[in-house]
């Protein structure tokens, strides 16, 4: 059971959505939002106050009668749960759901407690509200995708429950569940806001953390595969760069490698004083995609670190507008819905991934070209040359999805397109940044697999599984219980869909 109290950590943010820990809210919590509700109410009453009553967006302009206030809330909802496209997966709504829940708990929202326990029900019943993709601009929030929750909230639209997509009206009736009942702003509270790019952004950074651990143990595998040197992930050489990401993946590296019979020390071999050739037999250095590993996922790694602590900060900020401010008895109105922090995370976190991608893609490639490597055949083929094909399939598919992956690495941050009469005169993109991220790093997942089905074949191919080091042996056994080794040729779009699995799910 996790407590949503003062503060709601990365780590309990994850183990909520990806451990499916049940929640609940803290008396402290309750208080605070009662005291937040009880205020504003008050507050308001003499007043004109964005949202409460006046219009919305370029329509503040306009007063709103007392006896049509609560009514123009629900209209707000209504009008605006316009979203389409495919509807987001039950992770990310629950992200979504979870960090909505959070900052409306901070008590600078004045919505009425009953907000905060029905979406605590929806995460806790495992109970999915549908968002589709499409729909916000991330500046007065995710509007469009939070309204859809906000539907749910008020006992209407749609939601996915055990398997099938039904109507909130009659899950809430076999859960027991009522639906809130507007009493302020409650509408303008729940979708004003950028929880959804923020939920979406955790799922994201959660899976960019095991693509990077994969791609460092792929990295490890080819080296001990080609007998690398092991001075180029050295404690002494990376030390004498400053970066933290840097010395991070090449410690990773030597401890993945500790028990390694495959990797060698060049003052073993080069530095001998025994080589008189005048073409060296071995190899001096190897190619950029097995050398240069700590260099080129550093980046990744602190790029990862990074988006996580702005994406903790914002699920643990008031991103709502006004903000109701109890200790000092005001109502500020600003734009701390603007999404621009989370999409330019977003943005560099995709960046990131396309390049982690392009290595896989690389050192897939090194691995097939038996010119290039010199000691597998062609396509890692186990069979007869020419008659079997080996790997030769999949990387046209590697090859078509890193491709994908680069082009879709443009920058949603500074695509801002002025909307809503010019109010919203520049927007921040952030809930597209999110969704584009994440087929991101699908695409990733979809790559690595194929790297790391061609890497078991290749240890097989030379012999060496007997030799790799434990973590080599772990990743080998494992793909191997999905992938059995083959000489025929496979039908293989149902092995990189396990492998896929696997690697997501571990």
């Amino acid at each position: 059971m996790s407590t949503i109290n003062e503060f709601l950590s990365l780590k309990d943010f994850e183990s909520i959505i990806f451990g499916n820990k049940q929640i609940e809210i803290s008396d402290l919590v309750l208080k605070r939002v009662n005291e937040s509700f009880d205020f504003l109410k008050e507050f308001s009453e003499n007043k004109i106050i964005y949202g409460v009553n006046t219009g919305f967006g370029p329509m503040a302009q306009y007063r709103i009668k007392d006896e049509d206030r609560i009514q123009l809330q629900y209209n707000l909802i209504r009008s605006h749960s316009s979203g389409t496209g495919k509807p987001l997966n039950a992770v990310c709504v629950k992200a979504a759901i979870l960090a909505r829940l959070n900052t409306l708990s901070l008590g600078n929202s004045g919505v009425h407690p009953s907000v905060i326990h029905l979406m605590a029900a929806l995460i806790n019943k495992d109970i999915t509200p549908l968002i589709f993709e499409h729909g916000g601009v991330g500046a007065s929030g995710d509007l469009v995708q939070l309204a859809h929750l906000a539907l749910v909230l008020i006992g209407e639209g749609e939601v996915f429950y055990k398997g099938e997509r039904r109507a909130t009206k009659e899950v809430f009736e076999i859960e027991n569940l009522k639906p809130i009942q507007v009493e302020i702003r409650e509408g303008l509270a729940l979708i004003n806001g950028t929880s959804v790019m923020t939920g979406i952004g955790v799922v994201n950074v959660h899976h960019a953390s095991k693509l990077l651990d994969w791609s460092l143990k792929s990295s490890c595998a080819i080296n001990e595969i080609v007998q690398a040197y092991d001075d180029h992930f050295s404690e002494e050489l990376n030390k004498t760069k400053r970066h933290k990401g840097q010395r991070e993946v090449a410690l990773r590296m030597r401890e993945n490698l500790a028990d390694s019979t495959l990797i060698r020390k060049r003052e073993d071999h080069l530095y001998s004083g025994e080589n008189n050739e005048e073409i060296f037999k071995e190899k001096v250095q190897e190619y950029y995609s097995l050398r240069c590993v700590p260099q080129i996922l550093g980046p990744v790694l602190e790029t990862i670190n990074n988006v996580a602590s702005i994406l903790e900060d914002e699920f643990n900020s008031a991103n709502d507008n006004p903000i109701i401010d109890v200790k000092n008895q005001h109502v500020y109105h600003g734009g701390n819905f603007h999404g621009d922090y989370i999409s330019l995370e977003m943005d560099k976190l995709k960046i990131v991934i396309t390049k982690l991608t392009m290595l896989a893609e690389r050192q897939l490639n090194y691995l097939l070209n038996s010119k290039i490597n010199e000691i597998l055949p062609p396509f890692v083929n186990l069979g007869t040359l020419g008659f079997n094909f080996g790997m030769q399939g999949v990387q046209f598919t590697a090859t078509s999805t890193t491709a994908e992956n680069q082009m879709l690495s443009n920058p949603m941050y500074i695509h801002s397109i002025p909307n809503n009469n010019d109010n919203q005169d520049i927007v921040s993109m952030g809930t597209n940044a999110a969704v584009i991220t994440a087929k991101v790093i699908e695409n990733a997942f979809e790559v690595l697999s194929i790297e790391i089905i061609t890497i078991v074949q290749a240890i097989d191919a030379l012999g060496q599984k007997d030799e790799i080091s434990s973590v080599t042996k772990k990743m080998y056994d494992d793909v191997r219980a999905i992938v059995p080794e083959f000489k025929e040729d496979q039908v293989m779009y149902p092995f990189v869909q396990k492998v896929k699995d696997y690697l997501i799910n571990n």
